[in-house]
């Protein structure tokens, strides 16, 4: 049995004050259901992620509640920025199995207006060693800049080599409707920006974001615009920085199991969905997936190979780094790009001969990884 990808939901990101987190998300899931063309009573098994702003323990009962449906199974899930892929991964199974009909998937934070930078801060810096790296004053961004720093050592880059990532990723968020940053910026900009800890600055971080997302999968296709979840694959090789090994994190044995179910090489892969929370994230997972040589992402945006009609389309909505990032709902923002990109309905900014995409997500400092197979050709 077969997986659809049947309906994609998201908002428009960014600060948004009003709606709280369930709203979010049940706002992502209407449209969802609308993008499949069902009711919501025909929604069987629901899976929600994590909200940080919300803070519920039963996720997916709390949003089934305020969204009006009793599913037959609801469970939430958490595994940081891969939430989103892991969620649909899992829905892909119960579909498969027989074990679900039609599975909601949902997520969504008014991270950006309902919570304080500090608190923020603090709260996903848990990710950090409790012992080891928290004590010391860690932080998220500080641990991607201990990234940085030893990955522009290794090559003998400048920090410029970074900046040249979320200059790319800002040119496609210029041409995306309800992106949260759009205005152009350059390479000067990037490294003129305020440090928050060195060597990245302001620009090579992703915003903190408010917007939901959703998706809709199922046993059949619901249209000609549904697409076929072909395969997915994952990695957890590890939790904290201090067990990281770099260019062995787990992204490249996730896209291999990914790759390896759908029957594609690289080669077959017309668009991309790169997780890219900071400029440093981007280029490690690149590199790790093969796309580029080590040390040479940034000489590869520069160049225009993840420009629509580069040989790396990728992230052709913005990603994190301009679209915006409201916690499970940013990674999946990546999947509902490459599904209108897949389904042909871009536009002017489409990728041509668009037939199958690949989309990988990562939680953590880098620490579980989640790739994901979509393909043309599940319409009814």
């Amino acid at each position: 049995m077969t997986a659809h990808l049947t309906g994609v939901g998201v908002t428009s990101f960014g600060r948004q004050p009003g709606p709280d987190s369930v709203e979010w998300q049940c706002t992502a899931a209407a449209l969802a259901l609308a993008d499949a063309g069902l009711d919501p009573d025909e929604v069987d098994t629901v899976i929600a992620g994590y909200s940080t702003v919300a803070g519920h323990l039963m996720p997916a009962n709390l949003f089934a509640e305020r969204f009006g449906i009793r599913p037959a199974t609801a469970f939430g899930m958490s595994v940081g920025g891969a939430t989103g892929l892991a969620m649909l991964a899992q829905a892909g199974r119960l579909v498969e199995s027989g074990a679900a009909r039609h599975v909601l998937v949902v997520a969504g934070e008014n991270r950006a207006s309902g919570q304080s930078r500090e608190a923020s801060t603090r709260v996903l810096a848990q990710v950090g060693d409790a012992a080891y790296e928290v004590p010391l004053g860690g932080t998220v961004p500080a641990y991607y800049a201990l990234l940085a720093s030893r990955y522009l050592w290794t090559y003998g880059l400048a920090p410029e080599a970074l900046a040249e990532l979320p200059v790319q990723m800002r040119a496609h968020a210029s041409r995306k409707l309800g992106a949260q940053f759009q205005k152009p910026i350059s390479v000067t900009d990037v490294r003129g920006s305020r440090p928050v800890a060195e060597p990245l600055r302001l620009l090579d971080c992703c915003p903190v974001s408010d917007g939901g997302a959703a998706f809709v999968v199922s046993r059949a296709a619901t249209s000609d615009r549904s697409l076929v979840i072909a395969g997915t694959g994952q990695a957890h090789r590890h939790q904290h920085l201090s067990a990281l090994e770099p260019g062995q994190t787990g992204a490249a044995q996730a896209a291999h199991r990914a790759l390896a179910e759908a029957q594609v090489t690289w080669d077959d892969i017309d668009v991309h969905g790169i997780y890219d929370s900071f400029s440093i994230t981007v280029a490690m997972l690149v590199e790790e997936l093969g796309l580029t040589p080590p040390g040479r992402a940034g000489a590869f945006a520069r160049a225009g190979a993840f420009e629509v009609d580069g040989r790396f389309p990728m992230n052709t909505h913005g990603g994190l780094l301009s679209y915006g990032h409201c916690g499970v709902g940013g990674g999946m923002a990546h999947v509902a790009e490459v599904a209108t990109q897949l389904r042909h309905e871009r536009g002017a900014f489409q990728v041509s001969g668009c037939d199958v995409g690949y989309v990988h997500a990562d939680g953590g400092v880098l620490s579980a990884h989640v790739g994901l197979v979509l393909r043309r050709g599940g319409g009814s």
